[in-house]
């Protein structure tokens, strides 16, 4: 399996394919620091971002803001004082997609420099 940071994401349609089961869990190994957690009966990749305060908070939220731009694939991001939570995805299919782990592993990618 290829490195996700390296992959672009692809225009997603409303009849592409959710990841399996056995893809899921194959992907989360390269992201391993994030969940699927079902809300509101869809699965999404969802993980808390800690930071001392709260402009590193902001300035996190807009890096994956612009990533969501650069992709064309945007998660909620919800900012608090000290923590960002994200959650990638694909709203069309209801589901998890290949893309939203390749934007989690870039979001990995962007809290670590």
């Amino acid at each position: 399996m290829s490195d996700l940071t390296q992959q672009k994401c692809e225009a997603c349609r409303a009849d592409a394919p959710r990841v399996t089961l056995d893809e899921s869990k194959e992907l989360l190994k390269q992201i391993p620091e994030w969940e699927i957690m079902p809300q509101d009966s869809i699965d999404r990749l969802t993980r808390i971002f800690k930071f001392d305060d709260y402009l590193e908070a902001v300035s996190f939220s807009n890096k994956v803001a612009e990533l969501a731009e650069e992709e064309d694939h945007h998660p909620s991001i919800l900012l608090e004082w000290g923590q960002v939570e994200v959650n990638w995805w694909t709203h069309k299919i209801g589901g998890l997609h290949k893309n939203d782990f390749i934007s989690a592993a870039k979001t990995d990618v962007i809290f670590n420099t």
